[in-house]
């Protein structure tokens, strides 16, 4: 079996003291050490699972990510031949002369709250959109007839704490992206939110517009993942898919013997993005324990045959076999010493 860990946000950024990281993280360490490094191309975990599924790039541009048709098509909806958009609640907050993003991982938004938020758009994009509240914090946005032109913001996950005055709807979206706010801003969900002193929801971010792409393909038996990018994808291309599940102990009983997978584990995106630090070393830790510790000794045991870590804004994957495993002369070294530099 050849196993893939697509795991964005390894990495600690240049700035981040070494001393706040675990101390040690033995499985992490030496599959990094002993793997084989392989040259990528740097992406976000979306435009990864775009290139890695073939969706094809326009010449001389970026591959697109049509998230909203994806996410659509992951939850059952029938995306059709109409453009789409994700159209996730978020809260923006003023800070000084700047316009922060606060995406749905720092707060919890139950479904009941998602659901009436999104009821009460509803009248205000009549004609013109369908809004879907597919899951609390991820919303798609059908197109009735109108093409989204100039949405080229990205997930909000990658502009968590960043000015996003240059990321916001071309003038042409202004009017209608003004209008949802004053209608989240009044709606009884948000009173409620105040009142217990959480985030409100005020907005929506428009990101991941495009139709649905032909038949996705991958190598791949099965992928797991909570992404709705991803589990789009697998749809499409018709690969077995579910959630990661608790750990490597419950993913290997139930999977086959060989065969190719991929596994998303991107709970170190938010931590990251929030520059939560004691978040960053938990989430480490229990990647290491519930993963990659398990995940090392079924490749010394043979139950698998390889494993693959991609760090897809690093740029690098590390494949392992178990014979690696055995180059003593590459020896371990901190997860800090493995940095990206801030674009």
């Amino acid at each position: 079996m050849h196993l893939e860990l697509v795991v964005p946000a390894l990495f600690p950024a240049q700035d981040l003291p070494p001393a706040l990281l675990p101390a040690s993280l033995p499985a992490l360490e030496l599959l990094l050490a002993r793997g084989r490094r392989r040259a990528a191309v740097a992406a976000d975990l979306e435009t990864w699972l775009a290139r890695a599924f073939g969706l094809a790039a326009p010449p001389g541009g970026a591959v697109p990510v049509p998230a909203g048709a994806l996410t659509a098509l992951a939850h059952g909806l029938d995306p059709g031949a109409h453009e789409w958009l994700r159209a996730d609640p978020v809260h923006l907050r003023a800070d000084r002369n700047r316009l922060l993003l606060v995406p749905s991982p720092a707060f919890a938004l139950s479904t009941e709250e998602a659901q009436g938020l999104a009821g009460a758009l509803a009248p205000l994009l009549a004609g013109k959109f369908v809004l879907h509240a597919v899951q609390p914090d991820q919303w798609c946005l059908r197109l009735e007839g109108a093409e989204a032109s100039g949405i080229v913001a990205g997930a909000p996950i990658a502009l968590a704490g960043a000015d996003i005055d240059s990321h916001l709807p071309p003038m042409a979206w202004r009017r209608l992206f003004t209008e949802m706010q004053m209608a989240l801003y009044e709606h009884p969900v948000n009173t409620a939110r105040e009142r217990r002193g959480v985030p409100v929801i005020n907005s929506l971010w428009l990101w991941g517009a495009g139709k649905l792409p032909p038949a996705a393909r991958g190598p791949w038996q099965s992928l797991n993942t909570n992404d709705g990018v991803g589990t789009g994808l697998a749809r499409s291309a018709g690969i077995p898919h579910r959630a990661p599940g608790t750990g490597a102990a419950e993913w290997l009983a139930r999977a086959p013997e060989d065969g190719r997978h991929l596994l998303v584990l991107d709970e170190l995106r938010g931590a990251h993005a929030f520059e939560d630090i004691d978040a960053l070393a938990r989430r480490l830790q229990e990647l290491e324990e519930h993963w990659l510790a398990p995940l090392l000794a079924a490749l010394k045991a043979g139950r698998v045959g390889m494993l693959t870590i991609h760090v897809p804004e690093a740029a690098a994957s590390f494949e392992t076999v178990r014979a690696d495993l055995r180059r003593f002369w590459r020896r371990r070294r901190p997860l800090a010493t493995y940095r990206i530099t801030p674009a």
